[in-house]
């Protein structure tokens, strides 16, 4: 019934729907549901510690037989810019003295672990099916390992010429990330991009898409800007063989996100956001709040990814306590539309609308032949 079961045939599911991975936003229990109704459930590792992965990965095949992917960062770690840093906090200092915080205390760094040799360890323990990675790919030693312990890899693009190097590297799919996906862009080439100077250059879903489908011989993963079944049956018309689907799924009661920022999302359907260095040093798509109108959106103050959220957190701290997102970081796509439906039944109406549309399409071109 689907027109393109490559990635249902390669991943062992049912459904042409990959559970974006959102760290921070979500645990085992939300991929549980999405792998139950058929999804790929995905697991993000980038904030966990290893014991941590391998109690979530325990969680969900105690509840599910189903594949199981894990996501991963491949960033590098910036070398210490002290000052950059002290740039950065001096941008701050006017709201840190407003909040009555000392701008001169310690921050604790930011948690975001790229992959190494620890998580590729764990990779040979668990055997996901999946692993999946975002900002490139690992080393060739340390992919080909993943590779060797069954695992499919796949890796975001965000244009053309990162596909192409994804799918040259290794990768048997390529996520192709539109302009509209919340959360962090999957940039990885271009300096320029990754730093957040010129994402206004980077391409929207459906100028992505039909562009990376015909570069490359793997099938594609559209995301970006895809809530309900419109948009996955458009995504397959333009060439892809599954989507992944993150925004959505916030409004899921399995999401762990803060109640301020399920407030934000069920106030917009997703124009009232845009891309931010300012929380983490790299571009992401969020709703816009204070911290993104007075110091960015994008800052060429910013410390490096993911040094920015440092000294940001006192003051995200603050104003949390107080009822006030200002400081929060609230990952959004350009398209959302709030539901009371949990992960299950998400997963399920966004299959059966998408099918409907591809159905009713296939009846009309069978009574014009």
């Amino acid at each position: 019934m689907w027109p393109d079961r490559r990635i249902q045939d390669l991943f062992g599911i049912a459904l042409p729907i990959v559970q974006a991975p959102m760290a921070g936003a979500h645990k085992a229990e939300l991929a549980i549901a999405a792998a139950r109704a058929g999804a790929l459930g995905s697991l993000p590792c980038a904030m966990l510690s290893p014991q941590q992965a391998r109690e979530q990965v325990a969680q969900f095949r105690a509840a599910v037989g189903a594949p199981v992917n894990l996501n991963f960062f491949c960033h590098r770690s910036a070398a210490p810019d002290p000052a950059r840093e002290a740039a950065w906090r001096a941008r701050l200092r006017p709201y840190y003295l407003e909040f009555g915080l000392d701008p001169d205390a310690a921050s604790a760094a930011a948690a975001r672990a790229p992959f190494d040799e620890t998580w590729c360890a764990l990779v040979e323990e668990l055997r996901p099916q999946v692993v999946s990675f975002h900002f490139g790919l690992p080393e060739p030693a340390l992919l080909a390992r993943v590779r060797a312990a069954g695992a499919r890899a796949i890796g975001s693009a965000t244009t053309v010429a990162e596909a192409v190097w994804l799918e040259r590297n290794g990768c048997d799919a390529v996520i192709a990330q539109g302009n509209e996906a919340g959360g962090h862009r999957g940039v990885f080439l271009d300096d320029e991009f990754s730093n957040g100077e010129d994402v206004s250059r980077q391409a929207g879903l459906f100028a992505l898409l039909p562009r990376v489908a015909d570069a490359v011989k793997v099938p594609v993963i559209a995301a970006g800007g895809i809530f309900d079944g419109r948009g996955i049956a458009a995504a397959f018309a333009l060439g892809a063989a599954a989507v992944q689907v993150g925004t959505a799924y916030l409004f899921c009661a399995e999401a762990t996100i803060a109640p301020l920022h399920r407030r934000a999302l069920a106030a917009g359907e997703g124009d009232d956001t845009a891309l931010t260095n300012v929380f983490s040093g790299r571009p992401a798509r969020g709703i816009v709040n204070r911290a993104m109108r007075e110091v960015g959106p994008l800052s060429p103050l910013a410390p490096t990814f993911p040094g920015a959220g440092a000294a940001l957190a006192p003051l995200r701290g603050h104003a949390e306590a107080a009822g006030d997102d200002g400081f929060m970081s609230l990952w959004s796509g350009q398209a959302r539309r709030a539901h009371a439906l949990d992960a299950f039944e998400l997963t399920r109406e966004l299959a059966r609308q998408a099918l409907d549309l591809i159905d009713r399409v296939g009846e009309r071109d069978l009574e014009r032949d």
